[in-house]
């Protein structure tokens, strides 16, 4: 496989992975890229969202199938992984949807898959609303794993974001590593099976002071303002879509995934058993089984 930084200029982290050399457009600016000629079709482009303090790791297990399909973006959001992290106030769900809407704009993307976990399936659906507006067509279908969507309770790692002075003290104090091994082992169904890569890997932009800020930021404005206006804004999105859910998911919990279900007008609820709240790690096989059924049942 073939992967590639994408500079857009935008506070995001791209990595594009392609089955075949990536495009000539991948290695420029967006503001560079040359148009696409009218003959061409456009790629089918699956673009993967990860979690609240989480990164694109969360998807390797993902990766080599679906690039064997298509275009693969995996995204470290604002403040996240390799991402940019400036020092704003920019880091709610809404800000984080309009940079993804600037993002599929500006690599002039159609045919998109938009597979978001956790936070980011909550920013995929914000994007999926915003660009049912703006023709032409770009979106083809929603894949949601354990999704945000409705007002529900917050968990205890992310309501600490609401006294930034005290989780910045504990986490210096206490170490990233063995903050990031407790929550992920209160997140997932197995415990014990949460590994030292996985620690790592989450644990290294906590590691850094403006890891630490960004987090937390994003962290205190987890909830969008008119989040008790997105049902009715959901129920607009008529494109298929598959929801997968861990039976035993603490974060996000079943039952906003059964809503989901009721409130999308072309989706289905897929719940893989002893499972929580992160099906591409705890079950990478059936979960990526479940999606690869979900897009040769909707070919592009």
């Amino acid at each position: 496989m073939d992967a590639r930084v994408i500079d857009t200029g935008l506070p995001l982290h791209i990595v594009e992975v392609a089955s075949r050399p990536a495009a000539e457009v991948a290695s420029r600016p967006a503001a560079e890229a040359p148009s696409r000629p009218a003959a061409e079709a456009p790629a089918e482009t699956f673009l993967l969202l990860h979690g609240y303090a989480a990164s694109s790791f969360t998807w390797r297990h993902w990766t080599e199938a679906l690039a064997k399909r298509g275009r693969v973006l995996l995204v470290d959001m604002k403040g996240f992984g390799e991402a940019p992290k400036p020092d704003d106030d920019r880091y709610g769900p809404l800000d984080f949807g309009d940079l993804l809407v600037q993002l599929i704009e500006a690599l002039d993307l159609e045919q998109v898959t938009l597979i978001g976990h956790s936070l980011g399936g909550g920013v995929a659906l914000l994007a999926a609303i915003t660009l049912l507006e703006r023709p032409p067509k770009r979106l083809s279908r929603l894949v949601l794993v354990a999704s945000v969507a409705y007002r529900q309770p917050l968990p205890p790692f992310v309501t600490l974001a609401r006294w930034p002075l005290l989780s910045t003290v504990a986490l210096r104090m206490v170490g990233a590593r063995r903050v990031i091994r407790a929550a992920l082992r209160q997140i997932v169904y197995r415990s014990d099976a949460v590994t030292e890569d996985q620690v790592n890997a989450y644990a290294e932009p906590l590691t850094k002071p403006d890891g630490v800020r960004a987090a937390l930021a994003a962290g205190r404005v987890i909830v969008p303002p008119s989040v008790d206006e997105l049902p009715a804004q959901i129920a607009r999105l008529d494109l298929p879509a598959l929801l997968i859910w861990g039976d035993t998911d603490r974060v996000v919990p079943l039952w906003v995934g059964q809503r989901l279900a009721r409130d999308l007008p072309n989706a289905r609820l897929e719940v893989i058993p002893e499972c929580g709240h992160v099906p591409p790690e705890e079950h990478p096989g059936r979960s990526l089984q479940l999606v690869e059924a979900f897009l040769d049942e909707h070919p592009l």
